[in-house]
């Protein structure tokens, strides 16, 4: 098991998108350079000044890119510290290292931050061997040395513990965006498997009322038209949901007459309030289903995390491309988060795959706002 452990740990990639150079950064290097210098002019205590100021740029320079190019980071400015205290043993100087190298325990969270897992090992070696080295060059007691590996090994233990929080973090998002791209393509599912049966109710009643009505049978061709037509659209829909093949339930999805059920008779609390305006007719079925779940959520959500809240407001209004929804309570935003399971990720991929917009936070004056805004025919990105 241990070994399975260190192999997975070798083998670990780089996280991706790893940000580049920033203007903090530079800020960084330039107040550390600012330190190393009044360091020189005014400590009495140092090694030969000469060494450790053509030593400074090679030292914090790469703090600049010790996010994408962590091992060589590591390795420039550990090498040069190395180099340092190989030359102070060798001539047998006397005197300390300047204090803003402290600042190379930024490198060493990076190096477990950023790196692969080979990059990780090849750059603690260097790292612990310059830690023996330093040692060497200036005597210190046990207490300090082992303090001295202490930091470091924190230094390193905190970048790998934010880089594996991340990782977590990452995939229970990409969870929550997979579980409603499944329920989505499920309710996109379900309302094709409607229209195939209308479309084939209605060829049927065609052929049998060819011969003796054919201006029937001419009514009924319209209908499957109207039918396949609105069927290719929620397939289209489907296929760029990438739909996960489970068994499914033919039942009837929820829209916009199940919306106006979300309101309660004022006894219970927060009250809910929910207002429909504006033109519905002809809406999507895929839209309609995604009103009433987001509507849905975000009522839950309100009940469970909007404290001394007495107000849940739900506002829909359609007009001829768009549909919004808007959901308000009353209740304190203070602390308020994303719920536990990734709610309001879900509830924007939803919108997204729909191609609509959705935003979630503070209201203006008090409480928690939701917005979506969904075109009518539901088009997918």
């Amino acid at each position: 098991m241990a070994t399975n452990a260190l192999r997975s740990l070798w083998a670990e990639p780089r996280p991706a998108n790893a940000p580049g150079r920033r203007p903090r950064d530079w800020a960084l290097v330039a107040v550390l350079s600012c330190w190393s210098l009044l360091e020189a002019v005014l400590r009495q205590d140092l090694a030969p000044r000469p060494l450790l100021l053509l030593a400074v740029p090679a030292v914090l320079g790469p703090l600049l890119w010790r996010r994408t190019h962590p091992l060589v980071a590591v390795a420039v400015s550990f090498g040069t510290l190395t180099v340092v205290d190989i030359v102070r043993i060798l001539t047998g100087s006397q005197g300390a290292l300047l204090n803003s190298i402290s600042a190379a325990l930024i490198l060493a969270y990076a190096l477990f931050r950023w790196g692969s897992g080979r990059e990780a090992a090849g750059g603690l070696g260097v790292i612990l061997l310059w830690l023996a080295l330093t040692n060497i060059a200036d005597t210190t007691s046990l207490a300090d040395s082992v303090a001295a590996y202490g930091f470091f090994l924190f230094a390193a233990a905190l970048g790998a513990a934010i880089r594996y929080h991340t990782k977590i973090l990452i995939r229970d998002i990409d969870q929550a965006k997979a579980r409603e791209r499944e329920q989505l393509a499920r309710e996109l599912h379900d309302t094709v498997a409607h229209h195939v049966s209308g479309i084939a109710i209605q060829a049927q009643a065609g052929r049998a009322v060819a011969a003796s009505r054919p201006e029937r049978a001419v009514e009924a061709l319209a209908v499957i038209e109207d039918a396949a037509t609105r069927t290719l659209t929620e397939l289209r829909a489907i296929v760029g949901v990438l739909r996960d093949t489970q068994d499914t339930e033919f039942a009837p999805q929820p829209g916009m007459a199940e919306v106006e059920q979300l309101a309660t008779d004022g006894r219970t609390r927060p009250c809910v309030e929910v207002t429909l305006s504006g033109e519905f007719d002809g809406l999507s079925p895929a839209v309609g289903a995604a009103v009433y779940r987001l509507a849905q959520e975000s009522v839950t959500n309100a009940r469970r995390h909007a404290r001394q809240a007495t107000q849940v407001t739900v506002a829909v209004t359609g007009d001829a491309d768009h549909v919004r929804l808007t959901i308000d309570d009353d209740g304190s935003a203070a602390g308020r988060r994303a719920p536990a399971g990734y709610g309001l990720v879900g509830m924007r991929e939803r919108a997204s795959l729909l191609g609509g917009t959705f935003h979630a936070g503070p209201a203006a004056e008090r409480g928690w706002r939701v917005e979506a805004v969904l075109p009518r025919t539901g088009t997918p990105r």
